[in-house]
């Protein structure tokens, strides 16, 4: 065995470990545990899915190519981890003697698709040859035994962000959810919405960050999507626990803890930056008056509220705060319809070419630098930095 054909082995042995460990760890790993070859193949098919975008204006448009993006991704995956077995696979028959390339490439292709086929003379390439067939079909067996799995979470995730039309319209609105239950339900009725999503933000942190490819399963309604419905019931939950002239609601206060933990975990599994301790008075993407505009929208239709609005105000940014950062850029990362106070925060003109990821981490990067004060009458002036830092940066990325 000379020089080429060691080489020729060390080359088979990572492209057939490659693929085994991507499999590993897409599905079968209880934890997020970063991958260079999904990520890559997601990253890819992301570009491709952007240059098709690129003359798509209408948001229907957009969400008609945009449903397609996840289970392509998906179901392209198993092919790059079997090109990966074919062509690991044909470097280690040349490098244990094939005669040629060509004649390994044959004999991978055989082991490779047919169990049972005699692809190799000795004994040693038969027992290669067996292995390339058992590792084939456990990679198309783990893919197909967590799809049930998958559509599972996506259900569960789902059910729950149909729901909330009922309560806070399409795209949600705290201020719809507000005044909805204060005319309908009254607001003692309120807390059963905090049970239900403290569950939710609970079993979606579980699933989407051992199953990744969830995060961008988007919903079957195309103004719809886990990520605005999320930050609508945080936002509602800091309105109750900030803003609302009631006594104090620990469970609206735990379903916030269990929102902030989930969209940060969820973050931190694509490296994307947050502030794990934020201060009350950090920057956040809501202005005052935005802020004020909502305040003064309760007060017309009757919402009772605390008088010190800004106290109120202080209260609600601090609670803001600890998700803020996060939930924007995971509306960013998955391109969510555009939603009040989460989706619409950032401007939409990126490059094909930035990968996901980097847009996210450059959104959450440009809130959370953000040097303007949030208290005062100065708050058009923080929301045009914010968008300004935001595009500079992605101009740069």
């Amino acid at each position: 065995m000379n020089v080429s054909h060691i080489l020729a082995v060390a080359l088979a042995v990572t492209l057939i470990a490659g693929a085994l460990l991507s499999a590993l760890r897409a599905f079968v790993a209880p934890r997020a545990i970063p991958d260079r070859l999904t990520t890559a193949v997601f990253a890819a098919m992301r570009h491709a899915f952007d240059l098709s975008l690129r003359g798509r204006r209408s948001e229907a448009a957009r969400e008609r190519l945009l449903v397609f993006y996840a289970p392509v991704s998906l179901l392209t995956l198993p092919v790059v981890w079997l090109s990966f077995l074919l062509a690991g696979y044909m470097a280690l028959f040349w490098g244990l003697g094939a005669p040629t390339w060509r004649a390994a490439f044959t004999m991978s292709r055989l082991s490779l698709l047919y169990l049972g086929i005699d692809a190799a003379a000795e004994p040693s390439t038969t027992i290669v040859a067996f292995s390339e067939t058992v590792f084939s079909l456990l990679l198309a067996a783990i893919l197909v035994s967590y799809l049930p799995a998958l559509y599972g979470a996506f259900s569960q995730r789902e059910a729950a962000v149909t729901g909330l039309e009922t309560l806070a319209g399409s795209p949600p609105s705290p201020v719809a959810m507000l005044t909805r239950y204060h005319r309908i339900a009254g607001m003692d009725h309120i807390g059963e919405v905090w049970d239900r999503w403290l569950s939710w933000f609970e079993v979606v942190q579980e699933s989407h960050t051992s199953l990744q490819a969830l995060v961008f399963y988007r919903s079957p309604e195309p103004e719809r999507s886990w990520v605005t419905a999320a930050g609508a019931v945080l936002d509602t939950a800091a309105l109750v626990a900030s803003t609302l002239e009631r006594p104090r609601d620990p469970q609206a206060e735990l379903c916030l803890r269990a929102g902030y933990l989930c969209l940060r975990r969820i973050a931190g599994s694509f490296a994307i930056p947050y502030n794990p301790d934020p201060a009350p008075d950090d920057p956040i993407s809501v202005t005052r008056a935005e802020y004020d505009a909502v305040y003064d929208d309760l007060a017309r239709v009757g919402v009772p509220l605390k008088a010190d609005r800004a106290q109120a105000w202080r209260d609600f940014a601090g609670w803001r705060v600890t998700y803020d950062a996060v939930l924007v850029a995971l509306a960013v990362l998955t391109v969510a319809p555009p939603a009040p106070w989460s989706s619409d925060r950032v401007p939409r003109r990126w490059s094909a070419l930035t990968r996901p990821e980097t847009r996210s981490r450059a959104v959450a990067a440009a809130i959370a630098s953000q040097p303007e004060p949030r208290v005062g009458a100065h708050d058009a002036r923080h929301r045009r930095g914010t968008m300004t830092m935001t595009t500079t940066m992605m101009r740069d990325n």
